[in-house]
């Protein structure tokens, strides 16, 4: 409910909060890691690992590269909750325990362009996520990204 109810302050706040943010791809506002999958492709990811990042995400973007992403990092395991109000980009999204192994994906995740409050909500089944992946719609599968698979990265 964290993550929910801090994108809704966000979403409120986004149009002042968020102009001139730099697109996916560019490190001038934040670090990338790199993040190795089962096909051995690296994923340069964004670390989300603040209220105000993790309430971010992706939303505005308007593109997002194949080799990019972004890492949301959670300091407890937990059933941690999405949408996509405001994201203009269809997504894969993966939840992975502690150990950095795939616990549930949602794939294909549509953009969601209401005005209200009312885009779905994804989670997973399990409480147990640390971190959540996000990666343009359909990379998933390309990577051979599944349950049960482990992503190598060290969060710096």
């Amino acid at each position: 409910m964290q993550a929910l109810s801090s994108r809704l302050i966000l979403a409120a706040l986004g149009a002042l909060i968020l102009v001139g943010r730099p697109a996916v791809g560019s490190a001038a506002d934040s670090r990338l890691i790199p993040i190795k999958t089962p096909s051995g492709a690296i994923i340069q990811a964004e670390i989300a690992d603040t209220p105000v990042k993790r309430a971010t995400g992706l939303m505005y973007r308007d593109h997002l590269d194949k080799n990019r992403g972004m890492l949301f990092v959670f300091g407890q395991p937990q059933a941690w909750g999405f949408w996509m109000k405001n994201t203009r980009i269809p997504l894969d999204m993966i939840w992975l325990n502690a150990q950095k192994r795939v616990i549930h994906i949602e794939r294909h995740v549509p953009i969601c362009t209401k005005t209200d409050d009312s885009c779905p909500l994804y989670k997973p089944n399990t409480d147990d996520a640390v971190y959540v992946l996000e990666i343009a719609a359909d990379l998933a599968e390309e990577y051979k990204i599944a349950r049960g698979s482990t992503l190598e990265f060290t969060i710096p």
